[in-house]
Formats: C-alpha cells, sequence, structure tokens
C-alpha cells in the first residue's frame, strides 16, 4: 500500500514539472552530435599540460586559513583581502602594563598571546584583549607565513613589502611590518594575517578599530629552569610552564586544522591574487619545471612580474564590491572536494586491499560499482560501449566525460565577461581540476564497462581472470596518480587515529627548524643565559631547544613533514 501511495505521490509531482529544454548531451532522448559537442577536446588520453597550476590553485583555495595545509606546505604564494568582524577578539601578551603605541603583532587565540606574557614570579605579566569596533580590512599571506626562515616562508611579504626579495633581512619583522603598513595605508588596510604554529595579525594601529575589552596583570608560572628541568628527590616535581604552553598553541593551531579554517577571519576569494597565475608570473614557470611542490620558491620571479603582482594586490584591495560577479566560490570549491575526496578515497582503500586472488573479481565489481555510483548523473539513457573493445581511447565515452567535467562550471563560464581577473583564475583551477578528476575516473568506468563489470552495460564477452587482474593493477595506477597529482591535504592524516590522550600533530615552525643548522634567532643577537626569563620566545625556544624539545629529524622530514600522534598531557612528545 505504501508503495503505491508513494508512486502516486511521485507522479502527481512528475504532471506539474515544467520540462527543461535541454541540448545535447544533457538531454538523453536527443541525438548526440558530436561536432557541436566538441568531443575533440574531451579525448580520455590527453594528459594535463606539464606546467598546469591550476591544482595548485585550487588547494591553495581549499586550504586558506587551515593550519594543516598551510603546515604542509609552508612557502605561500597566495595573498587575499579579507576582514575581520566586528566584535572579533584579538589577543596581545606583554612584560609590562602599556598598550602598545606602535605597530605590533596580535594573536587569534589567547594560548598563542600567553607565550608572549613574559614576567618574572614576583610582577606578573600583562595579557591585553582587544575587540574590534569595526571591520578591520587586512590581508592574508598563505602557508607558514610567519615563520623566520630563509627557506621561503617570507617571499610573498618581501614583494610587498620592499618591492624585492631580500632572504638577507629574514629577521627584520620590525621593519617589515613598518613597511607593509606603508604599502596598505593608501588602500585602509589595517594589517595582516599570518601563521605559525596559530594565526596571528599583524597590527598597523592598536587604536584604529579596537577597543580594551580587559588588560589582566596575570600571574607569572615561570620558573628558574634549573628548577623546572632538574627536580631534586626533596622537591615534587612542578610542571614545566613553558613546555605547556607550547603544546596549548600547537593545541590550539589544531582546532583551526582543517575547513573552514579559522573563521575570524573573512576571506574575499574574488581578490585572490596567486603566483600560481602563469600570466600573472610567466617568469616562475621554468622555474618550477621538474620541483616538487615542497620546493616551489619564487627565487628568480623577474622584475617585472613582481610590479605586475604588486599591481594586482593594490587593485584587490580598493576593488569595490561592484566589481565582482557574485558566485560563492568558497562553496563551489567545497562542494567539490566533498564529492571527490571521501570517493577517491574510498576507492584507494579498496584497490589496495589485501585479497586471496579468488576474491579479485568482486574487488573489481565493487570498485565499479563504486565509479557508476559516481558517475550515475552522467551516464545518459543512449550510452553505448562498442561491441568489442578496440576502441583504447573509449571515444564512446567521451559524453560522459564532457558532463562530469563541466558538471560545476558551465554556468559560470556562460558570464565569464563579467568575471575579474580574480575569479577568472578561480574558474580556471575549478575546470582543470575537476577535468583531471573526470578523465581519470570516466577513463577507469569506461574500461571497467568494456571488461564487463557494469551489469546494466553489458559487453558481449566477459574479460577472464588475467585481464581483469590488469585492469585492477591498472586502476590502482591511474588513481595513485590523479591523487598524488591533487594532492589534497584532507588524504593526509594518522593512521592509526590518536588515542584519546592524544592528538594528530604534523610538525610545524619552530619546533621543527633542523637541529644544528640554524636557530630561530639572528646570529648577530648575543644571548643573556643569565637573564631567559626576560628573553623574547624565539630565543627562550632556541635557548632551550634540546633540553625542551624533540626534534622530527633531518631536512626531508622537515621539507615533508608527517602526521603523528603527540600527547595531549604529560609526558608531552612533541
Amino acid at each position: 500500500m505504501l508503495s503505491i501511495v508513494v508512486g502516486c505521490f511521485v507522479l502527481q509531482a512528475l504532471a506539474l514539472q515544467v520540462p527543461l529544454h535541454l541540448s545535447p548531451p544533457y538531454n538523453s532522448t536527443s541525438s548526440l552530435d558530436s561536432s557541436d559537442l566538441d568531443f575533440s577536446l574531451w579525448q580520455l588520453d590527453e594528459l594535463p599540460p606539464a606546467n598546469a597550476t591550476g591544482h595548485f590553485v585550487f588547494e591553495t583555495v581549499n586550504s586558506l586559513l587551515q593550519h594543516w595545509p598551510n603546515t604542509r606546505y609552508p612557502n605561500g604564494h597566495t595573498m587575499v583581502p579579507g576582514v575581520i568582524p566586528k566584535g572579533t577578539l584579538l589577543y596581545h601578551g606583554a612584560f609590562t602594563d602599556k598598550i602598545p603605541t606602535v605597530r605590533n603583532w596580535v594573536a587569534t587565540d589567547p594560548e598563542h598571546s600567553m607565550l608572549f606574557c613574559k614576567g618574572n614570579p614576583d610582577t606578573g605579566c600583562w595579557h591585553l584583549t582587544l575587540a574590534t569596533t569595526r571591520p578591520l580590512k587586512v590581508l592574508y599571506f598563505d602557508g607558514t607565513s610567519a615563520a623566520n626562515t630563509r627557506d621561503g616562508t617570507l617571499e610573498t611579504q618581501d614583494i610587498m613589502a620592499w618591492g624585492e626579495l631580500k632572504p638577507e633581512w629574514w629577521w627584520e619583522e620590525t621593519e617589515r611590518l613598518e613597511n607593509l603598513c606603508n604599502w596598505g595605508a593608501p588602500y585602509a588596510v589595517d594589517g595582516y594575517v599570518r601563521m605559525e604554529m596559530d594565526f596571528e595579525v599583524m597590527l598597523c594601529d592598536f587604536t584604529a578599530g579596537l577597543e580594551v575589552v580587559s588588560f589582566y596583570n596575570l600571574a607569572s608560572l615561570l620558573l628558574p629552569v634549573s628548577t623546572l628541568s632538574f627536580p631534586t628527590p626533596r622537591m615534587p616535581k612542578i610542571p614545566n610552564d613553558f613546555k605547556i604552553r607550547m603544546f596549548e598553541v600547537m593545541h590550539a593551531g589544531s582546532w583551526h586544522n582543517r575547513y573552514p579554517g579559522d573563521t575570524r577571519i573573512n576571506l574575499d576569494l574574488a581578490g585572490i591574487v596567486s603566483l600560481y597565475d602563469t600570466t600573472l608570473a610567466p617568469s616562475l614557470v621554468s622555474l618550477r619545471a621538474g620541483q616538487e611542490r615542497c620546493d616551489h620558491r619564487l627565487q628568480g620571479i623577474s622584475h617585472m612580474d613582481i610590479e605586475a603582482v604588486r599591481s594586482s594586490v593594490s587593485r584587490a584591495a580598493e576593488r569595490s564590491q561592484s566589481d565582482r560577479s557574485g558566485v560563492d566560490w568558497k562553496t563551489l570549491f567545497r562542494v567539490i572536494v566533498d564529492r571527490y575526496s571521501d570517493r577517491l578515497d574510498l576507492l584507494d582503500h579498496l584497490l589496495n586491499s589485501t585479497l586471496e586472488d579468488d576474491a579479485l573479481m568482486d574487488q573489481a565489481r565493487k570498485v565499479h560499482l563504486q565509479l557508476r555510483v559516481m558517475f550515475t548523473p552522467y551516464i545518459f539513457h543512449n550510452t553505448v560501449p562498442p561491441n568489442a573493445s578496440f576502441d583504447s581511447a573509449h571515444s564512446w565515452a567521451a559524453p560522459v566525460f564532457k558532463a562530469c567535467g563541466t558538471a560545476h562550471t558551465s554556468s559560470i563560464a556562460s558570464y565569464m565577461s563579467s568575471l575579474n581577473p580574480s575569479e577568472r583564475l578561480l574558474l580556471q583551477s575549478v575546470q582543470e581540476t575537476t577535468r583531471e578528476i573526470c578523465r581519470i575516473t570516466t577513463k577507469m568506468w569506461a574500461a571497467g564497462v568494456l571488461a564487463g563489470l557494469d551489469p546494466f552495460l553489458p559487453v558481449e564477452s566477459a574479460s577472464d581472470a588475467a585481464k581483469i587482474a590488469r585492469l585492477v593493477d591498472t586502476w590502482r595506477q591511474e588513481l595513485s596518480g590523479l591523487m598524488a597529482w591533487l594532492d589534497w591535504s584532507v588524504w593526509v592524516r594518522c593512521r592509526p587515529t590518536c588515542g584519546p590522550e592524544e592528538m594528530c600533530y604534523l610538525p610545524s615552525w619552530p619546533l621543527n627548524s633542523p637541529r644544528g643548522r640554524r636557530s630561530p634567532y639572528p646570529p648577530h643577537e648575543e644571548r643573556d643565559d643569565s637573564n631567559i626569563l626576560n628573553t623574547s620566545f624565539a630565543d627562550r625556544v632556541s635557548f632551550k631547544h634540546d633540553l625542551l624539545m624533540q626534534q622530527v629529524g633531518p631536512d626531508d622530514d622537515r621539507k615533508k613533514p608527517q602526521p603523528k600522534c603527540i600527547r595531549r598531557v604529560e609526558p608531552y612528545g612533541f
């Protein structure tokens, strides 16, 4: 009875629907005219160009303001204008009761600013909480852009602050902030958002658009390092406050590891400027050739390209809201990641599962079923495979490939003229990325159809066990290549998952500074070992580097950090 009732409702609903007039291949009742559809542009054996950067732009956009992916690839290539909304809290730690009157730094989480709340036990320290009274206009630098290194983490800031790369100025933070604020003043930029263990804001004026919420004189838990490190048998062990605070900064940063990232900064993607834009910075194309992404730098960029980048950022900073299409780019990117990340991950799991020989056919059918599920919206009623497998290019599947590859972009592409340069870059990155996803998966699906694995599209003869084994091996290689090309950080995680007293951690600066090669403080500064409690955060990290930190190992571990489970309670293991 229930099925009859449901059936009636469905028929009524269908009767009320107004039919849409669709052109091939979307209308399955229409004949397919390959000249109209231009399927020659949708060949399954056509690889993406070797210098294509759309997938880099795509994953960059998908990773903005997320700690995990920007720790994986610390050398940022992207700048995005944004705002910090009214009512947002920001934090600043100090050792005096004076509110900064010069340009300075604030944290988005108090766990971060508490590292800088320095003071002797008899005086305590001071912790300032500010609230925005209006939206603050900011510029965001992606990557681990607050890391003071010579390895490329500061290069986009160099371009904006000085108009050239100055790796020797890697520690000139005061000058860097001064020049950035001077550059941004004509565009009413209030500050700059960067990331290290957590996110921070470089403020140009503590009195502009901000009010004091509290300014507390907090108890200092700092004790002589000898007491912390070498307790006597008669003295109970005192918790290592510095190490606790270090961990809690990493803990706070981990809250923003994944999408949506730090939501206290609202980025305007329609103003994005990327050094992966090959039309904007063509001098970098040959410099990146043959390099892994972890080695991408701006070294060698031409002066002409630097000026073009600065001009693009200036235009983005002053661009009005009317110079935007209104497309919700953030949601578009997320829809694609949501649709494909889990499906590709499942396919990877199925293809790499250890099975007995007699289970191979079952494995192939499971994989192909998942592929068919993925392509359900794109397999037309008149999609018919050839009777023989001579068509190695699978041209019969071109309509499916095109429908999949244009599903998320065809409507936006129809009003290309209304997109500004930043939005055209975003559209191109989505087009290139979804095209390659659909190319590989359509190819896998079509090969499975011709192998007789699709009961809805039968072929004359099914493949034998040896051919199925070769097919599964080919699938495995094709999917592995696709996932490596996409390189989505969502697939990088601790396996097995961490326990309840642990968290999954990706080593970040300054904890992954290479042992014995370079300390986080400048070589020309001398340390006063007797005054360790009043030294800067970076100096203290360096001074007790070996005593308090566990290094992650050689440079390869720093360039390609691997996730690991670390304890959330003592004894810490970072």
